[in-house]
């Protein structure tokens, strides 16, 4: 694959998802808003991307997620009573989110796959420009950094690989390849939620660095049967063509926010994060039966 010259600086997220595992939560509001303290699952994600150096970003939503463009918009009225009742910081807090990046969002027509998602913000991409991809509910704390730092060290695309138990692995996308680190995989196979041998316990969290090239092949990536366009598709495609990609092994301080539990555990490590919490949730904590 032909290396790339470009610095990473814009990023995809689909959030076209409905969110069923929070429901109720999730019935008027998109399961990226649900709030971990006293910000939303969302811009977390966003804070560590623009902290890594992502300056445009490009959500994928769908219809009811309307929420999203509005937090990231500016709320003139909002601001206008903060002003007038004196409270600065709030203020200073709510102004900021709208100049973390450049923000765009385009509609996913019909739920199609996370491949069609991709696809649907490439209008927003130059031919010869490489982005990263992150998922709107998966939160792991500066993954951006890492993948843009193991990047520009090989100057290729890179995938973000869990190391998850071998009875777990028919859950997932699993990679196979050669070990060259610690926290780096030359990758060269794919097997799609494998039934039995899992050429290793490496399975894709959804995170990525995807070149140009490989924007370009997902755009000739053929349906599945079911009718959806799948980035592991593509990946498998490209690996039986003899392709290889690196694989960041990672072990970040992570949360699947799309999981109950998962989200849970991110509101008490974030809630412990702040000064003016910490003590008291240690108290509570240890108050519990």
């Amino acid at each position: 694959m032909k290396k790339s010259n470009r610095s990473i600086t814009k990023a995809i997220i689909p959030v076209a998802g409905i969110g069923t595992r929070f429901l109720p939560a999730t019935k008027a509001q998109p399961k990226e808003m649900l709030p971990i303290v006293d910000k939303p699952v969302i811009q977390y994600i966003v804070e560590d991307m623009v902290s890594a150096g992502i300056k445009d970003i490009i959500f994928v939503t769908s219809m009811g997620k309307r929420a999203l463009e509005d937090h990231f918009d500016r709320n003139f009225e909002l601001e206008y009573r903060l002003a007038q009742k004196g409270k600065k910081q709030e203020l200073k807090e709510i102004t900021k989110i709208g100049k973390l990046a450049n923000f765009a969002f385009v509609r996913q027509d019909k739920p199609l796959g996370d491949g069609h998602a991709i696809l649907s913000a490439l209008p927003f991409v130059d031919d010869d420009e490489d982005v990263m991809i992150m998922f709107g509910d998966d939160l792991a704390v500066g993954l951006a950094s890492d993948l843009i730092e193991t990047f520009e060290k090989h100057k290729e695309p890179v995938l973000g690989v869990l190391e998850v138990p071998k009875d777990q692995t028919h859950r997932y996308g699993i990679i196979g390849g050669e070990k060259i680190s610690k926290k780096l995989w030359r990758a060269n196979s794919w097997i799609e939620k494998p039934k039995s041998n899992p050429p290793s316990n490496l399975a894709w969290q959804g995170s990525a660095i995807l070149s140009h090239t490989l924007l370009k092949r997902l755009k000739k990536t053929k349906p599945a049967k079911d009718g959806e366009i799948r980035l592991a598709g593509m990946y498998e495609e490209y690996f039986n063509e003899g392709g290889t990609l690196n694989a960041h092994i990672i072990d970040n301080v992570r949360f699947d926010c799309g999981n109950k539990l998962e989200y849970l555990k991110a509101n008490i490590y974030f809630g412990m994060q702040r000064p003016e919490f910490k003590d008291e949730i240690k108290k509570y904590i240890k108050k519990l039966k």
